[in-house]
């Protein structure tokens, strides 16, 4: 039986693809700062471990509890909506440290025994407005891009190894929280000289017969880039990232 570490389970995408794995016969890590039960059905193939990604000592123990892995998704981030100008540079280094950093040293801890067995998976879960510049979303489209790049070059460093590493892109997914799963001080009013354009992107953002995309879609996606050695690179996940990467 194969085993997959996610982070960030608590909800979203995390959640969803728990379960996606769980269904196919998979032990699944769970990971997640604060866990809580009731959120996945009990198994014996289910641990629930907590995980900062922001803090080494909180990584090496989830590393030591999960034991020997073969696919890593690393799931967890924050959004962010807001002009560069209404957000304070503390603010910037936060969400670099989870969607950015937090990867790279996450993936850090599993590849010694990767490398070892010669054999194992990282799925980076980015974004689609990587591939499609939006308004409002600088700050957070940079620290997924960065992931992009990262894993692309990463990917060369381990072919050596047997080690795949692949990048999968959802799209818009009213059903997750992007916006509200910072923190409290991440939430700031959008500063005055950007409220047009603020108002006109939420309208757009909000329009119903635009394509979203579903928590099946990117589960689907994490799978095929964990389980099919021909995947591609780059897998955008739901109808909206499927069309922005056709049209990049």
């Amino acid at each position: 039986m194969k085993t997959v570490l996610i982070t960030g389970c608590s909800s979203g995408f995390g959640l969803e693809i728990a379960k996606y794995f769980l269904e196919r016969n998979w032990k699944v890590v769970a990971t997640m700062r604060t866990p809580r039960e009731g959120i996945l059905t009990p198994s014996e193939n289910l641990c629930i471990l907590p995980l900062d990604v922001t803090k080494p000592e909180s990584i090496d123990a989830a590393i030591t509890a999960a034991g020997p892995i073969d696919v890593l998704v690393n799931n967890a981030g924050i959004g962010l909506l807001n002009a560069v100008e209404g957000v304070p540079m503390d603010v910037v280094h936060e969400i670099f440290e989870t969607n950015t950093f937090g990867v790279m040293a996450m993936t850090r801890a599993v590849l010694p025994q990767f490398r070892e067995r010669r054999s194992g998976v990282v799925v980076n879960v980015t974004s689609s407005v990587t591939l499609k510049s939006l308004p409002l979303v600088s700050v957070y489209t940079a620290s997924k891009a960065a992931i992009n790049a990262f894993t692309e070059s990463l990917a060369l460093e381990l072919e050596q190894f047997n080690v795949r590493v692949r990048v999968v892109l959802p799209g818009r997914a009213p059903t997750t929280r992007f916006a509200e799963n910072g923190r409290e001080a991440q939430r700031f009013i959008v500063p005055e000289a950007y409220q047009g354009l603020a108002q006109k992107f939420m309208e757009d953002w909000a329009q119903s017969d635009a394509p979203t995309t579903h928590a099946l879609d990117v589960s689907e996606a994490v799978w095929r880039a964990a389980t099919d050695p021909s995947s591609p690179m780059l897998l955008p996940a739901g109808a909206d990232a499927v069309a922005w990467a056709k049209a990049s």
